[in-house]
């Protein structure tokens, strides 16, 4: 199959397109293999949702996880680790050419921290670590959510040379809390002379959720329905630039430091009377990531227009946010909402997978 023609003139715009979905089924049947060749798939993430529909829809995970039972290992997280740091293991060798390519820049495969630890600074970094090590592969991100307890988690495991992804950011000024942590643990590894031409990082903005909040908060006909999350986009787009810019970056850059690329995240348009691209099409730029669900990523590939959007007329996405706050949107309030939402959602989704987990040892156990 030919390289889908619209993805590619993404790819070429500068966007690196990730899958925001994995599962067994997608490695094994040979779907994601194909997304990467013929898709111009350069990368995936994954979270606690994801798993829990990948492990409870299937039986895939069923030998495996019997295996492991025979053997003793009855814990049902290092059951669900064991489980998934191996797709996790054969998406990244699947991704590994992309990776090399690149020169290290792309070709990333993502794995959370359990959501239970999103407001324990500690526990998060011993985590973080601990995968980091089983998991042993450069293309790898560790997902960290960008909590207030996740900012010093960020700075100290860049610091160690993990490559994290920040999740489930929500607001610029937390973003911008994120690049500093970012920064500071680069430059402790300047510090202490260690290699930073190793380290990628990638800050993950949650866009549908913002606008499916704050629309909720406007009138119908109003002119900032579904403009709140773009607007919040470019104006974190123009932080970027500016943040990753200026004499101590260029120190660090000279040092062989990688910036933080902004990731667009929760891409699927929720709202169905908007266009079902609306968060690909509007955020094309240089230097971004946008990670897709399946039906978004096919959805693009068959009626996607590539033209620059994201750094047009930065002033006006400014003036959106101020016009909203006029409306009487406290975006403060709203980010800060969905931030902790998005932390009671994934634990919802963590609990879900380990109970399944149990039940389904207790079935094959009893077989």
């Amino acid at each position: 199959m030919p390289t889908n023609t619209n993805l590619e003139r993404l790819h070429e715009a500068g966007v690196s397109i990730w899958l925001d979905t994995l599962s067994r089924e997608l490695l094994d049947s040979g779907e994601f293999a194909g997304l990467i060749s013929d898709y111009s798939v350069t990368g995936a993430t994954s979270n606690p949702t994801i798993f829990a529909k990948a492990i409870t829809s299937s039986d895939l995970y069923d030998d495996q996880l019997r295996a492991l039972a025979s053997a003793g290992q009855r814990d049902p997280q290092e059951l669900f680790f064991s489980l998934a740091l191996d797709d996790v293991r054969e998406a990244a060798r699947l991704l590994r050419p992309v990776y090399d390519r690149s020169g290290g820049t792309d070709g990333f495969i993502s794995f959370e921290c359990t959501p239970d630890l999103a407001d324990d600074t500690e526990a998060t970094i011993a985590q973080a670590t601990d995968l980091w090590e089983r998991l042993d592969q450069p293309n790898v991100m560790i997902k960290v959510p960008g909590t207030a307890a996740g900012l010093p988690a960020i700075e100290e495991l860049t610091g160690r040379g993990v490559n994290v992804n920040i999740t489930l950011l929500f607001s610029i000024e937390r973003y911008e809390e994120v690049i500093d942590a970012y920064m500071h643990g680069l430059a402790a590894r300047a510090e202490a002379d260690t290699p930073l031409d190793t380290i990628t990082s990638v800050a993950s903005f949650f866009l549908s959720r913002i606008d499916t909040k704050v629309d909720e908060q406007l009138p119908e006909g109003s002119p900032l329905r579904g403009q709140v999350a773009l607007a919040s986009a470019r104006v974190a787009y123009q932080r970027y630039l500016a943040k990753f810019a200026g004499t101590e970056w260029e120190r660090l850059h000279g040092r062989g430091a990688k910036r933080q690329r902004p990731l667009w995240a929760s891409t699927g348009t929720k709202n169905p009377e908007y266009s079902d691209v609306l968060y690909v099409s509007e955020l094309i730029g240089p230097e971004v990531v946008n990670t897709m669900p399946e039906q978004t990523l096919h959805a693009f590939a068959d009626h996607g227009e590539v033209r620059p959007t994201l750094a047009a007329d930065p002033g006006a996405a400014a003036r959106t946010l101020a016009d909203a706050e006029a409306a009487g949107i406290d975006l403060t309030s709203v980010t800060s909402e969905l931030e902790r939402e998005g932390v009671q959602s994934f634990c919802d989704s963590y609990r879900q997978l380990l109970d399944c987990i149990e039940s389904k040892l207790g079935s094959l156990i009893a077989a």
